[in-house]
C-alpha cells in the first residue's frame, strides 16, 4: 500500500515501514538493570578462576575473594546500590561503561571497531558498485527517517512469535501506556530491548580529547560523508523541509565521485582516526587551528561515512581485512560507522564501539538489506537524474602545515605496521549445525565454545581466559555481560578429548559434552538477565578509584589480571543479511573469534598477531567440532 509506507512527491519511499507501536513505546517501563547479589558475585567469580588456577594459586585467590566480600567490598556494594537507587533513569553500567571505552588511548580499529559483512544481493546485477550505494545509501536515510519519526517497528525479543508477533496483539499493546507497556508484552512472554543507543547511529562521532573522548551528534545536520581515494566529499541528502533527495539525484552525486579522477592526497587525513586518542587529539587541535574548523565539523556531523573502495574483493579473508581496517587513507574510524562498499559491490560495516553495541548495529543491517535488496530504490536499468552534481558535491580540502604532515605519515607507519602484523583466517564448518545440536538436544553455542577449549587445550596445551559477549539489551540502558566459558565442565571434557581418549566410551564422551551444555546454558541465561559477575567487579572498581580510595587488594590479585587479560574473545550473531563479522584480539598473545552457528555449517572467522596462530587453532577447532559431532552421533573417534 503506497500509504502505508509513507510516499513523498519524488514517489520514492521516505520510510521502511510504519509501526502502528511507536518506536519508543517501551522504553519508559523497561524493567531496571539489576545489581547482583554481592555473594553470587563472588561465587560465580571464584567458579570462573577455578579452571585457569592450580590448588594453591586458588586457595589465595578465595581468600582475597571471601576477605573483599566480608571488608572493603561489602561498602562499595553498598553505595553501588544506593548510588542506582539514585539514578533510576539508567542503568548502573552505563557511566563506567562509557568511561572505559572513552578513556581508551589505544587507537579504536583494530582495538575496540567491529566489523559485519553484508550478504551479496540476490540478483546478482544489482552488486554493481555504484547501485549497491545507492540503494543502500536511500535504505540507511530511511532507516533514519523512520527511528526519527517514531514509526520503526520497536525492537522485541519474541519468545513465542504465535502470540505476540501479530497485528492483534500490536492493535492492542499500542493503547496500552507507555510507563506499563513492558508488562503487557511480557504477558505474552515478549522481552522488549532497550533502543536508547540507536539515536547515536546518525549524525555522530567519538571526537579526539586528551584523557577522554567525547560523544557527539548533530541531529541538525542533512549530509553525507563519502570517502573514495583518500578523499572526502559531501552533499546534502535531505531537503530543507526534512525530504530524502530522489534515490536518482543521490545515484547521480555518487557516479559523480566516483568517476573524479582527482589523484588521492599525497597525506591522507584518514590516517588520524587510527591514531593513539592523545596524539589524534593534540593532532585535531592542530587541525581546528589551522583554519580547518569548517571542514571538520562537516565530516564530524555528517549522517554516516560511505567508504567506496577502488578494488573488488578477492576472497572472505580479503573481504574481513576490507571491513575490519582496510586502507585508512580511505575510513574515518570515529564515525558511529562506516558503510563500505568495494568495486564489486561486496559492503560491509565497521562500527566504533563506545555508542552501542552489535544489537543495535545489527537491527540497523538487518533493515537496510532486506529493504535494499526487497524494494530497491533504482534498478541497473536506471538512469541518473540530469543534474548538476559538480555545484552539489564538495570536495573538502583540508590546509596541511608540516607539523600535520609528520603527524600524518607517523600515523601511516604505525598503521601499516600494526595491519601487516594482522593475521585473519577463517573455516566453514560443512559436518553439521544448528539443526543437528538441537536434535541431540544439546545447546549450539555452548559446543561452539566446547570445540574452542578443546583446541587450545590441544594447540597450547592449556585453558586460560575466555571471554563471550552476551546483550543485556532486555534492561534499561543495558549494555554487555561477560559468559565465561571456560569452565570446569569444559576443562573435565576437554581433556578426555585431547588426552585421555582410550579411557572413555562414546555414551563418556557424550555425557560429559552434555554436562558442558546445561552449565553453558545456565551461564548464558544469568548473563542475559544481568546475573553474571564481570559488570558488578567492574563497577564496583570504578566506584573505589572514583572515590580516589586505594585499590583493594582483591583486584590486585594476580589471577584477577589474568582472569581480565583474555586470550580467547568471541562474539556470535546469525542474520540473514549478514555474511560474517570480526574483530580484532583485545590483547596481544590473543585470538579474536567471530561466529555464526547456521542450519547445516558452522562458521568461523579469527583475528590473531605473531604471538599466536590463528590458522593452526582454526585446524584445532576443526578438528574439535569434527570430534564432537561424531561422538554426539555415536560414532567411535580416533586421535
Amino acid at each position: 500500500v503506497p500509504g502505508r509506507r509513507g510516499y513523498s512527491g519524488a514517489g520514492a519511499a521516505e520510510f521502511l515501514h510504519r509501526s502502528i507501536v511507536p518506536t519508543m513505546h517501551y522504553q519508559k517501563s523497561l524493567p531496571r538493570l539489576p545489581i547482583p547479589k554481592l555473594e553470587d558475585t563472588i561465587t560465580r567469580y571464584l567458579n570462573a578462576q577455578k579452571p585457569l588456577l592450580n590448588d594453591d594459586q586458588f586457595r589465595k585467590t578465595e581468600e582475597l575473594a571471601h576477605a573483599f566480600k566480608k571488608g572493603i567490598g561489602r561498602e562499595l556494594h553498598e553505595q553501588l546500590v544506593a548510588q542506582d537507587n539514585q539514578n533510576k533513569h539508567t542503568s548502573y553500567i552505563t557511566g563506567p561503561w562509557f568511561d572505559m571505552y572513552l578513556k581508551a588511548r589505544e587507537p579504536v580499529v583494530l582495538n575496540f571497531n567491529a566489523f559485519m559483512s553484508f550478504n551479496p544481493d540476490p540478483k546478482a546485477e544489482y552488486n554493481d558498485q555504484l547501485i549497491r550505494a545507492t540503494n543502500m545509501t536511500v535504505s540507511a536515510i530511511r532507516f533514519m527517517k523512520t527511528f526519527r519519526a517514531g514509526y520503526l517497528e520497536p525492537e522485541v525479543f519474541h519468545l513465542n512469535p504465535e502470540k505476540s508477533d501479530t497485528e492483534t496483539f500490536k492493535k492492542i499493546i499500542r493503547f496500552v501506556p507507555s510507563s506499563i507497556s513492558w508488562f503487557g508484552a511480557y504477558m505474552v512472554n515478549a522481552y522488549p530491548l532497550d533502543m536508547s543507543q540507536y539515536f547515536r547511529l546518525f549524525n555522530s562521532t567519538r571526537l579526539p580529547k586528551p584523557n577522554k573522548d567525547e560523544l557527539y551528534t548533530d541531529e541538525k545536520a542533512k549530509h553525507l560523508l563519502v570517502l573514495r581515494n583518500g578523499n572526502f566529499y559531501v552533499f546534502d541528502v535531505i531537503d530543507r523541509d526534512g525530504n530524502m533527495l530522489k534515490p536518482s539525484e543521490i545515484q547521480a552525486h555518487l557516479k559523480y565521485i566516483l568517476s573524479d579522477n582527482s589523484p588521492a592526497p599525497a597525506f591522507p587525513l584518514g590516517y588520524l582516526s587510527s591514531e593513539n586518542r592523545d596524539t589524534w587529539a593534540l593532532l585535531r587541535k592542530n587541525l581546528l587551528e589551522n583554519g580547518n574548523e569548517e571542514a571538520l565539523q562537516k565530516v564530524d556531523s555528517a549522517m554516516f561515512c560511505l567508504s567506496l573502495d577502488d578494488f573488488p574483493s578477492k576472497d572472505f579473508v580479503h573481504v574481513s581485512h576490507t571491513m575490519l581496517h582496510g586502507d585508512a587513507a580511505n575510513r574515518w574510524y570515529d564515525k558511529s560507522f562506516n558503510l563500505i562498499i568495494t568495486k564489486d559491490g561486496t559492503a560491509g560495516i565497521n562500527f566504533e564501539h563506545s555508542w552501542g553495541d552489535g544489537v543495535a548495529v545489527l537491527r540497523f543491517q538487518n533493515e537496510i538489506f532486506k529493504d535494499s535488496t526487497k524494494t530497491p530504490a533504482i534498478s541497473p536499468q536506471s538512469q541518473p537524474a540530469s543534474v548538476d552534481s559538480s555545484r552539489a558535491v564538495q570536495k573538502l580540502d583540508f590546509k596541511l602545515n608540516d607539523a600535520l604532515k609528520a603527524g600524518i605519515t607517523k600515523a601511516k607507519q604505525k598503521f601499516d605496521a600494526t595491519v601487516e602484523s594482522l593475521s585473519l583466517n577463517l573455516i566453514q564448518f560443512q559436518e553439521g549445525g544448528k539443526e543437528l545440536l538441537k536434535q541431540k538436544k544439546v545447546s549450539p553455542d555452548a559446543v561452539a565454545q566446547l570445540a574452542f577449549q578443546m583446541a587450545f587445550l590441544r594447540q597450547y596445551g592449556q585453558t586460560v581466559a575466555t571471554y563471550e559477549s552476551c546483550s543485556t539489551a532486555a534492561f534499561k540502558h543495558g549494555r554487555t555481560e561477560t559468559i565465561r566459558p571456560a569452565s570446569v565442565h569444559t576443562k573435565k571434557c576437554s581433556e578426555a578429548f585431547v588426552k585421555e581418549l582410550s579411557k572413555h566410551s562414546t555414551e563418556e564422551l557424550q555425557k560429559l559434552i552434555v554436562e558442558c551444555s546445561k552449565y553453558h546454558g545456565r551461564l548464558t541465561k544469568e548473563a542475559a538477565m544481568g546475573q553474571g559477575f564481570d559488570r558488578h567487579l567492574f563497577s564496583l572498581r570504578y566506584l573505589a578509584l572514583s572515590k580516589g580510595l586505594p585499590l583493594p587488594d582483591f583486584y590486585q590479585d594476580q589471577a584477577y589480571a589474568r582472569l581480565n587479560h583474555n586470550i580467547i574473545s568471541t562474539s556470535t550473531l546469525v542474520s540473514p543479511a549478514v555474511q560474517l563479522g570480526g574483530f580484532g584480539p583485545v590483547v596481544a598473545d590473543g585470538f579474536g573469534v567471530g561466529y555464526q552457528v547456521h542450519d547445516d555449517w558452522i562458521g568461523c572467522n579469527v583475528s590473531s598477531y605473531p604471538a599466536r596462530n590463528g590458522k593452526e587453532f582454526l585446524r584445532c577447532i576443526h578438528k574439535s567440532l569434527e570430534d564432537i559431532f561424531n561422538v554426539l552421533k555415536g560414532k567411535k573417534i580416533g586421535s
